[in-house]
């Protein structure tokens, strides 16, 4: 009998240990996973956004050693191929001021055309009724950072300062939200970069479009820009676009009128799909 309990003891004892270990393995696999979880970084190497243009109005072939679609970071309409009508959805960029997006936002107004506009907090601050006048009309308004700097060569507490300065100001100076869509100045990001806009509650917008009209003493004139649309406007695009450039504000009422006539839809960004 003494055996027998002696062994139902030993059985009860390694059945309790078992259990035990089971429980202190379970925590300490989770406390191992928590830790990973904090101290885990993604890479902070600096990227460029590039595209190289293709034939036909199809899409580019872009940059692609990064999955965007990892960080609800888009440069097209990810379905577009599934829609029937063409869609495209025109950005700008503002960095300041040069006396042509009065005019761009006349156009936009006429021909009834929706578009997003990334703004820095010099722009918003030196043009609120612009600002004002953007969201008033239906527009996006993205946030393209206070100093337009690098996002890669930030930390990510200077990179949230960044951005948080520029939308609450946007708040504070034209009593509108700035919308949740981001454009990396420079079109530099990481995936460091890339996961703390995410985190933050933005999308990311690069693009699948675009040409040099930044440089406003060498401008690629009126019928250049016009041309280049026609040529490489493709299906669910999302074009850069300057707004200090008098080309584009000269060209963009014929630019739309043509692709119209070829079947597109505008769109804003609101309306871009989930991956």
């Amino acid at each position: 009998m003494k055996h027998w309990i002696r062994i139902a003891a030993a059985a009860g004892i390694f059945l309790c240990l078992c259990g035990c270990g089971d429980k202190t393995s379970d925590r300490k696999k989770e406390e191992v996973k928590t830790t990973e979880e904090a101290l885990m970084t993604l890479s902070q190497e600096k990227e460029g956004w590039w595209l190289k243009r293709r034939e036909g109005n199809q899409p580019p072939e872009v940059s692609d050693k990064i999955d965007l679609s990892k960080y609800d970071a888009y440069y097209m309409d990810p379905k577009a191929s599934n829609s029937k009508k063409k869609r495209i959805y025109l950005t700008f960029d503002c960095g300041y001021e040069n006396g042509f997006t009065p005019k761009i936002l006349d156009v936009l107004k006429k021909k009834k055309v929706p578009a997003a506009f990334f703004v820095t907090k010099p722009f918003i601050r030196e043009n609120p009724d612009l600002v004002k006048r953007m969201k008033k009309e239906g527009h996006v308004v993205g946030n393209h950072t206070v100093h337009h700097k690098s996002m890669p060569s930030l930390s990510d507490r200077d990179n949230k300062q960044e951005i948080y300065d520029c939308a609450e100001y946007c708040k504070e100076a034209t009593g509108y939200e700035m919308d949740p869509f981001i454009r990396p100045p420079m079109g530099e990001y990481s995936e460091q970069s890339l996961k703390l806009t995410k985190k933050l509650g933005y999308k990311t917008i690069f693009w699948s479009m675009a040409y040099v009209d930044f440089d406003v003493n060498n401008q690629p004139g009126k019928e250049y820009v016009i041309e280049h649309f026609d040529r490489y406007a493709h299906n669910g695009a999302i074009p850069l676009i300057h707004n200090v450039s008098q080309s584009n504000a000269e060209a963009l009422e014929t630019v739309i009128e043509h692709l119209k006539k070829k079947g597109f839809e505008f769109l804003s960004l609101k309306k871009l799909p989930d991956y």
